[in-house]
């Protein structure tokens, strides 16, 4: 089971990033530093967080904290960055930490202790507090983006009303094992 933990791991963060990528694909340059009010974050702020997080959080992943004395966290959630290049910059260079920490990872360091904020976790605990933190932030930032387009909003996963069809055409194929992400990560709309 350990063996098949971290490439489950990767295809996972794979798919997460997708939704994200896919999202910016369908909105406006300008849709992506909307707020819906002082108090909410933008698309922008949400990335700048993530971006600030994976990069504290991956960098010697396995030998200093991670929380790092250089993060400001608190900036993360101001209007930093206004440029789309440069938002989706900040968003390739986390996730790049993230995967190149990953790839760093051999099966023995699973269960190695890493700390945050001061906080023993194994690399197990670490690595799934990092797979529920990134997905709900990146779900803000699909529900955003969902929000901003509106009735031109293409779904990135079984479009509203086509349930059916989808477990007819799921349940018409033999069974199989292989991991829920293969059918987006290795498909044409990727």
């Amino acid at each position: 089971m350990r063996a098949e933990y971290l490439p489950s791991v990767k295809k996972q963060f794979e798919y997460y990033k997708a939704l994200g990528d896919k999202t910016f694909l369908q909105l406006p340059d300008d849709a992506l530093f909307w707020q819906y009010n002082e108090e909410c974050n933008s698309i922008a702020m949400i990335v700048q967080h993530l971006w600030g997080n994976m990069r504290s959080r991956w960098i010697d992943f396995l030998t200093t904290d991670g929380e790092k004395e250089w993060r400001n966290r608190e900036e993360e959630f101001e209007p930093l960055v206004k440029e789309k290049q440069e938002l989706l910059a900040k968003w390739q260079e986390g996730w790049q930490c993230l995967f190149d920490g990953l790839s760093s990872l051999t099966e023995d360091d699973l269960s190695k202790i890493i700390y945050i904020r001061n906080e023993g976790h194994t690399v197990i605990e670490a690595i799934n507090r990092q797979l529920a933190h990134y997905p709900y932030h990146i779900g803000q930032i699909v529900y955003l983006g969902k929000m901003i387009c509106n009735t031109d909003w293409k779904s990135l996963s079984i479009p509203k009303g086509e349930s059916k069809k989808y477990n007819e055409d799921k349940f018409s194929k033999p069974r199989q094992t292989r991991h829920f992400t293969d059918q987006y990560l290795n498909s044409e709309e990727k």
